[in-house]
């Protein structure tokens, strides 16, 4: 399971359909609907928050508005709320970013070599655009993440 701190834009499209499948089963967990990924740890920081079902779902209605960008369809009537009117924001650390932006790459230069050039090609790792609904702070990668 993988939920993207990096921004949707840099997903290839295996990666974003897969962002969104994955995000709807974390949605899933939150809701209690099912029984399995429940001590996954990238559901750490969704619960976190004040109200994680939401903070997932303004998450997933980010990846949404990039794959309507795109032109793909995502179905948004399958999230548990709309989009929070309030500012939500989650931190991450610098150094999660960094690594995110490196095991994309990795995978989309195996995948989608085309992609990888023409979406992630000259991005500084340093510098990569983050999802909306995360807010760069200083720091190593997440306790929460299994580096690969």
């Amino acid at each position: 399971m993988r939920l993207w701190s990096v921004h949707p834009s840099l997903l290839d499209r295996r990666a974003l359909v897969a962002c969104w499948r994955e995000g709807l089963l974390v949605q899933k967990v939150l809701l209690g609907q099912t029984k399995g990924y429940t001590r996954h740890p990238q559901l750490q920081r969704f619960r976190a928050t004040s109200d994680p079902v939401l903070s997932v779902a303004t998450y997933l209605h980010g990846v949404a508005d990039e794959a309507d960008r795109r032109g793909y369809n995502f179905d948004r009537t399958r999230l548990a709320r709309e989009a929070s009117t309030q500012p939500i924001t989650l931190t991450v650390t610098t150094g999660q970013l960094r690594y995110e932006f490196e095991f994309l790459l990795r995978k989309v230069l195996d995948r989608d070599p085309e992609w990888a050039r023409s979406a992630l090609d000259g991005i500084d790792p340093d510098a990569a655009p983050h999802h909306p609904l995360f807010v760069p702070v200083p720091g190593p990668v997440a306790e929460w993440e299994r580096v690969k």
